[in-house]
C-alpha cells in the first residue's frame, strides 16, 4: 500500500513582534479562577506583554504563505499543540478544515507534550492504511502567551503545517514514528543499516543524548517546545528529498525524558 507522502508544508516562525496585549477582563477572570486552587494568580505584566496570537491566527499566517498549503483539500485535519491556546474553549480543527474545503475529519491532539505531532502522524497513516483518508494535513501550532511563566521560556510563537498525500512517485514518504528513553541508542539504531549513508539526523532543540557521530545532522534552531523539528522539515524538504534517501526527526521532550523520532523515507520502509 502506498504511504503517505509529503507533497507540501510551510512554517511560521516570531510572526509578530510583542504588542500591548489585549485588556479582556472576562479572561483575566478565568485565569485568575482557574490557578487559585494552587495558590497562583495570573502575570498580568507577562500576559499583557505577549504577542497575543491564537492558534486561528496561527493557522491564517501559514495558509497564507504558501499557495500549495492553501489549495489542499484533506480528508483528515489534525491540530497538534503542547501549550494551550489563547483562549480558551476554542475549536481550531475545525476551523481549519473550514480553510482547506470543508470535507474533512477534524481533531486536535494535546496533553502529550511534544509527543503530539508525532502521534498525530501515527494517526494520519492509520486513517491511510484503513482507506479513510488519502490527503491529511497536520497543523503544529505554539503560541507563547501565557498567564504564568513556562519553563521552557524564552519561546517564540511558531507553526508549522504538512500536507500529505497518499500518492505514487518520489519524495519524503512517512514510514513510521517511534518512542525511546533515550535519543543516542534510537538514533544509533537508525543509523545500523545500508541507508545510514543516505540518512539526514534532524535534532530537536532538547536532544541532549550523546549522539551517533554522523556526517549529516541538522539542528532545529531554539525557541520552541513542539514545533522545533517540524519547522525545520517545512522549510528545507524540498531540498532534503534531493539530498538525502531518509530523514530521521528527533527531539527529546525536556518535561518527561522520553525521545520521539519520526522517520521520512524515499520509499517505504
Amino acid at each position: 500500500m502506498t504511504a503517505l507522502a509529503l507533497r507540501a508544508a510551510t512554517a511560521v516562525r516570531a510572526p509578530a513582534d510583542p504588542g500591548p496585549g489585549e485588556d479582556d477582563p472576562a479572561l483575566l477572570a478565568y485565569f485568575t479562577d482557574l490557578l487559585a486552587p494552587f495558590g497562583q494568580k495570573p502575570d498580568q505584566d507577562l500576559y499583557r506583554g505577549g504577542a497575543h496570537l491564537h492558534h486561528r491566527d496561527l493557522v491564517d499566517l501559514l495558509l497564507a504563505a504558501d499557495e500549495a498549503v492553501a489549495a489542499a483539500r484533506p480528508d483528515l485535519a489534525i491540530v497538534a499543540h503542547a501549550l494551550p491556546d489563547l483562549a480558551p474553549f476554542t475549536a481550531t480543527a475545525p476551523y481549519l478544515t473550514a480553510r482547506l474545503g470543508g470535507r474533512a475529519t477534524n481533531f486536535a491532539l494535546t496533553e502529550q507534550g511534544l509527543a503530539a505531532p508525532f502521534t498525530a502522524l501515527r494517526i494520519a497513516a492509520a486513517y491511510q492504511e484503513a482507506g479513510r483518508a488519502a490527503e491529511v494535513a497536520v497543523a503544529v501550532l505554539e503560541q507563547t502567551t501565557l498567564p504564568t511563566p513556562y519553563p521552557l521560556t524564552p519561546l517564540v510563537d511558531s507553526a508549522a503545517l504538512l500536507v500529505l498525500r497518499a500518492d505514487a512517485g518520489p519524495g519524503p514518504r512517512f514510514a513510521g514514528a517511534h518512542s525511546a528513553d533515550h535519543a543516542g541508542p534510537a538514533l544509533a539504531a537508525r543509523l545500523d543499516g545500508p541507508d545510514a549513508d543516505g540518512t539526514l539526523l534532524v535534532l530537536g532543540p532538547h536532544v541532549t543524548d550523546d549522539i551517533p557521530d554522523h556526517p549529516a545532522v541538522h539542528r532545529a534552531e531554539p525557541g520552541s517546545y513542539c514545533t522545533g523539528v517540524w519547522l525545520e522539515l517545512a522549510r528545507h524538504w524540498q531540498d532534503w528529498q534531493h539530498a538525502h534517501r531518509r530523514v530521521v526527526l528527533c527531539d527529546t521532550d525536556p518535561r518527561t525524558g522520553r525521545t520521539h523520532l519520526a522517520v521520512f523515507a524515499d520509499g517505504e520502509e
